[in-house]
């Protein structure tokens, strides 16, 4: 057997490192937030595959705890911003100030960063904020950077947004574009906890227990992490099945199942591949494995495809989600 060179025996010491961590991470996190393991590990695998994460639940399941907490024991910084009707651009990109030098006494432009100038941005109910806004920050999620008065400021490295929505109300609310939606790797349903862990909460929260936080993973070895996501290798027929998958969801492909064509309007475009080669390669390595499987492509379906595909009238008059439509998608496409 041919040894292996030591660039790879870095990389196996890489993987192994980061499915270790996996579960410190989700232990130190147990201080403070009680279940959610779905959404914790989609929000790690987010991170890892430098991704964006639009994050749907009611009020009061700490969705900002989570995040502030996640931040914390990676050692990156956070920020959260709250959304209104009367948020500009320039109140989160930050702006050109007017300053006078005290030694000169002349006048110049000055930038001033605004708050997205932090590794995670909580952005809280982004659908409240007019368009303008949201475009605003979808870009910046985009090119990693902004531009104001001409001038491009590099947003600080690794860049994530966690975008939440409230599902309750939507009166003077501007609904994101499916365009924009498609540019958030995850989907996040973030749900009501059980009667045993809102138990735990009520316990928890309600003493005088204040929990510490240690720092698991260092900034250049979590960016280390990220860039080892994009050397995993994908086989063949892993690829072949996130593509038929996203390729089976849209009506209008010859190779549609018949309950995509009667109850789908548009489906999930090339981003979709992407994004689920993408994630299943992060899921891979934060349980320790050096390449992924149709299993981990399955596992993140629902996250992935929930916020790409547009039911139709058909659809909503029986009642039917996107979730119920991905499972039985799932179900009908089978590995190549």
């Amino acid at each position: 057997m041919k040894p292996l060179a030591e660039s790879e025996i870095k990389e196996l010491e890489s993987v192994a490192r980061i499915g270790a961590v996996r579960k410190v991470i989700t232990d130190e996190l147990s201080k403070v937030i009680v279940g959610q393991a779905t959404v914790i590990e989609h929000l790690m695998i987010a991170l890892l595959a430098r991704g964006h994460c639009l994050l749907i639940g009611v009020p009061g399941l700490a969705k900002t705890l989570l995040v502030s907490s996640l931040a914390r024991v990676l050692d990156l910084s956070f920020r959260r911003i709250q959304f209104t009707p009367d948020l500009m651009p320039s109140d989160i990109m930050g702006a050109d100030v007017l300053q006078e030098d005290p030694d000169t006494g002349r006048r110049r432009f000055e930038f001033s960063p605004g708050p997205i100038f932090a590794n995670i941005i909580l952005a809280d109910e982004i659908n409240r904020a007019p368009p303008k806004t949201q475009s605003a920050l979808l870009e910046a999620m985009q090119e990693g950077r902004v531009t104001v008065g001409g001038h491009t400021y590099p947003l600080p490295q690794p860049f994530f947004v966690l975008a939440t929505q409230n599902p309750i109300e939507m009166e003077g609310t501007y609904p994101l574009p499916e365009a924009q939606l498609d540019r958030f790797l995850f989907s996040v349903v973030m749900d009501y906890p059980t009667e045993e862990e809102e138990e735990e909460i009520v316990q928890l929260t309600t003493s005088a227990y204040t929990p510490e936080l240690a720092v698991v993973m260092g900034r250049d070895e979590f960016m280390e992490a990220q860039s080892l996501v994009r050397r995993v290798p994908v086989p063949d027929r892993v690829a072949k099945y996130a593509v038929e998958l996203v390729r089976r969801s849209r009506p209008q492909d010859k190779g549609a199942l018949d309950f995509i064509r009667q109850w789908v309007q548009w489906g999930a475009g090339p981003r979709a591949s992407q994004s689920l080669i993408l994630a299943a390669k992060a899921r891979a390595l934060l349980h320790g494995r050096t390449t992924p499987t149709c299993a981990d492509v399955r596992a993140l379906a629902n996250p992935v495809l929930r916020h790409r595909l547009v039911l139709n009238f058909a659809a909503e008059a029986e009642g039917l989600t996107t979730d119920q439509i991905v499972e039985q998608l799932v179900q009908s496409v089978p590995e190549p």
